[in-house]
This record gives structure tokens, C-alpha cells and sequence, in this order.
């Protein structure tokens, strides 16, 4: 299986096309309501904002996606809630809102109480993370449409007009502080169990980099919630954020034209080193899928990097450039 370098386009899911469906799905949403509640962005950055008075109100909507199937293979679902909220709670905090509500989708093949107390768990402790409340939901049992389940909410937050973070005031020169990611957070997953699947190990194996625990468990840690992201935007002047999620450091085109400079870059976690050797991926598809171990980016002035790096315990990775993307030697785009 090593002489075969897998892909994540060949393991099912192919960025370029999924642009392509978002162009289509979004091309007909003309419509725009006007005076409260109109728009303040278009769609496409990684929240919407609409007018709501000196406020803007802030909405992301997301899910876990199928690592919701490792975590029926393990019979622990305690932690997937956590990653529900998460997703949601890290793209608005990449515009500088405050997350204050969430709501959650589940959707069932059958009910079972035990199943049902540890997604409730899950979600509770996402949520008392993101200092917000869970305010309802909508649980719907869909037996002819889905295989197990699917976990998906929709987060709400506020954030002052003259706060709202976009990216323009992002220039050469800027410093990039990048955080750190527990793991592979939640995306990449369909490449994520391609790999083991074709692999000689099962996700009840003890993860070979860490005999203390197994791969399961390992690809189970929960996404990261960077509610410090906040207070540095109160002590600092940042100039852009970034959520490093599916399609990896290409989420960066989001904020800036411009381009980045990856110099000196996190180590990424043992996981996905352990991923790279098994599925024999290179490097550029791994940037341009996973984390690889910087789950979250601030943007500032260099005077201002070292702070933030130790008031979120990241570090300095590298600067704002003319254009590209780029770690150390490697080109991404």
C-alpha cells in the first residue's frame, strides 16, 4: 500500500469540486434584507455578519463530519460535541465576535439513551469552554437516510462594529502567529480512515507513537476551542485571523490577498506524521488537507507577536508576503 501515495480527492473528497458546488449552491442568493439584520458580509468568509445597531451579530453554521464514524467504531462519543461546537465557535472567533448561543442538529438512525447522554456531554463542555449558552435544537430520527448519525449546530455571536476583524488591515510585513491544533481536529477525516483502512492497523491498535493510548482514541481528541484569540484581540492590534480547518492552509486565502510565509513552522503532532508514513502522502497534499499541528493564525504587527504568541501559547511562524503560500521550502500555492 506504501507505493501508492493517497489523496484525499482519490479517498472521496475533492476540494476543487467542493468549490465548484459552493459556487452553484450560493450563485442564485441575491436576495439581501436591508436596515436591521442586513448583511455586512458576503458569503464566503468564515462567518456571516448582519447589521444589528452598534453590533454586528455573527452566525457559523458546521458539523463534525466523518469522524463521527471512527467514534462509532470505538463506542465513545463522549467528544464528538465538543468538536460540533467547536467548529462553529473557532470561525467566529476568526472574524473577532464573542460566541453567546448555539443550537444543535442530530440526526439518527435509532435512538439509544447511552449513545444520546454522551453527545449531550460532549456538547455541554463545548459549550462551557465557549462561556456561552445551548439554547435548543432539533433532533430528527431519519432511519431511511441515515447510517448511525450525523452531528451539526449553529453558533451565534456579536461582535462591535468597529471590532469586526476581515483581514484588510492585513499588510507586508505583518508578523503570523500560529497556534497550536490538538490533533487533527475534524476535518480530513475521509483520507483519515482510507489510511487505516488500507493499513495493517486497526483504530483499537495502540497508536505506535504513543503506546499509552490507541489510534482511535488519538484521532478522537477533540478540537481545539481558542477562546483566548479574544483577549489578544482586546490587549493587541490584530490585523487578521485564521481557523486552519479542511483544505488546510489554502483557508488562509480567505482573509488576505496577499501572501504567507511559513518560516518556521509548529511541529506537527505524532499523528500526523504516523498518517504520512502510512498513507505514504506528501507534503503538499498534508498542508493541503490537515492542520498539521497550527489550528488557529493571528495576524499583528511584528512589535506585537511575541505577546500574543505567549498570551495563546503559540509562536511566531512566520510574516505576510507579496503572495503564495509557503512552509520553509515547500510551496502550497
Amino acid at each position: 500500500m506504501k507505493d501508492k501515495h493517497l489523496t484525499y480527492a482519490e479517498s472521496g473528497v475533492d476540494i476543487e469540486e467542493e468549490e465548484t458546488t459552493i459556487k452553484a449552491l450560493t450563485k442564485g442568493m441575491s436576495y439581501e434584507r436591508t436596515g436591521l439584520g442586513a448583511p455586512l458580509t458576503g458569503i464566503g468568509h468564515y462567518a456571516g455578519l448582519i447589521d444589528f445597531g452598534e453590533y454586528a451579530l455573527a452566525l457559523a453554521t458546521d458539523g463534525v463530519g466523518s469522524k463521527v464514524l471512527i467514534a462509532n467504531e470505538m463506542r465513545r462519543w463522549n467528544t464528538v460535541g465538543i468538536d460540533c461546537i467547536a467548529m462553529n465557535v473557532n470561525d467566529l472567533l476568526a472574524i473577532g465576535a464573542e460566541p453567546i448561543s448555539f443550537v444543535d442538529y442530530l440526526a439518527l438512525e435509532k435512538h439509544d439513551e447511552e449513545f444520546a447522554a454522551q453527545i449531550g456531554e460532549g456538547l455541554r463542555k463545548g459549550a462551557e469552554i465557549s462561556r456561552m449558552s445551548i439554547v435548543g435544537g432539533e433532533t430528527a430520527t431519519l432511519p431511511d437516510i441515515i447510517k448511525g448519525f450525523d452531528l451539526a449546530g449553529t453558533c451565534l455571536g456579536m461582535v462591535r462594529k468597529e471590532n469586526i476583524i476581515t483581514g484588510e488591515k492585513v499588510s507586508v510585513g505583518d508578523a503570523i502567529v500560529g497556534i497550536p491544533a490538538a490533533g487533527v481536529h475534524s476535518n480530513g477525516y475521509t483520507l483519515v480512515r482510507n489510511i487505516i483502512e488500507q493499513s495493517s492497523f486497526s483504530y483499537h491498535d495502540p497508536f505506535p507513537l504513543d503506546t499509552s493510548t490507541t489510534i482511535g482514541d488519538e484521532l478522537l481528541i477533540p478540537t481545539r476551542i481558542y477562546m483566548e484569540v479574544l483577549d489578544v484581540i482586546r490587549e493587541c492590534d490584530v490585523h487578521g485571523l485564521a481557523h486552519i480547518t479542511g483544505s488546510g492552509l489554502l483557508k488562509l486565502k480567505r482573509v488576505t490577498e496577499l501572501g504567507f510565509d511559513f518560516y518556521d513552522p509548529l511541529e506537527p503532532n505524532a499523528i500526523f506524521k504516523f498518517l504520512q508514513d502510512e498513507g505514504n502522502v506528501d507534503d503538499l497534499e498534508m498542508y493541503r488537507t490537515f492542520n498539521m499541528g497550527m489550528g488557529f493564525v493571528i495576524i499583528l504587527p511584528p512589535e506585537q507577536a511575541a505577546k500574543a504568541a505567549e498570551m495563546t501559547g503559540g509562536k511566531i511562524v512566520g510574516k505576510i508576503v507579496e503572495s503564495g503560500i509557503k512552509v520553509s521550502d515547500l510551496v502550497i500555492v
